[in-house]
């Protein structure tokens, strides 16, 4: 979890380095959109909606637009990461989940306005609860933007844990970042290198 987001009660990870990857991640090591609960726990937590943004708008139908979009998201972050999307690689087959990205990416995010904070200061609110399609229109131009962007993509990698599909921004020195988390992935893997060891220390 990146650093400065609140705690989540549904165990939600916000450190891939982008919105639409945090987004993918939520499948990961099980559902965690199954309901408007959880879901209203990451638009909070991804910065989606400014801090006390009230979502109790949002009904049963949210879960399932924000899954399906994951779902064509995830299609061509990994066509990315294979190559699949080049011209000869066979971009048919991600023509509907790309239509589809696009589509959502055109209707208009949540407007901003400012307003005075409790010190004087001024802070962003929104004009308005946002729409559900609002809030996808973010992460649909979220992912349009990395996907886009040479150099971004260039930094996209797979998580090297263990049954990990996390994808992530690799933006460490050196671009040497193996795992999605150092204390998850990282961590598993350190255990089961120390495990080995001393397996083989013992044999």
């Amino acid at each position: 979890m990146a650093l400065g987001t609140p705690p989540s009660p549904y165990d939600l990870r916000f450190d891939a380095g982008r919105v639409c990857l945090d987004l993918l991640a939520t499948t990961h090591p099980l559902e965690r959109l199954d309901a408007v609960g959880p879901l209203c726990a990451w638009i909070a937590g991804s910065g989606l909606v400014p801090p006390g943004t009230g979502l109790a708008h949002a009904d049963p139908a949210w879960p399932g637009a924000f899954r399906a979009l994951r779902g064509d998201v995830g299609r061509l972050v990994a066509a990315g990461l294979s190559g699949a999307l080049r011209p000869h690689g066979g971009i048919r087959s991600h023509e509907l989940a790309l239509a589809r990205v696009n589509d959502a990416a055109r209707a208009a995010p949540p407007a901003p306005r400012a307003v005075p904070g409790r010190d004087g200061a001024l802070v962003r609110a929104l004009d308005g609860p946002p729409e559900c399609a609002a809030l996808l229109a973010v992460v649909a131009r979220d992912a349009v933007e990395l996907l886009t962007d040479p150099a971004a993509r260039a930094r996209l990698r797979q998580c090297e844990g263990d049954n990990c599909p996390i994808v992530y921004v690799d933006t460490s020195r050196g671009r040497r970042r193996r795992w999605c988390s150092s204390e998850v992935c990282g961590n598993r893997e350190r255990v089961a290198r120390h495990r080995r060891r001393a397996a083989l220390a013992r044999a």
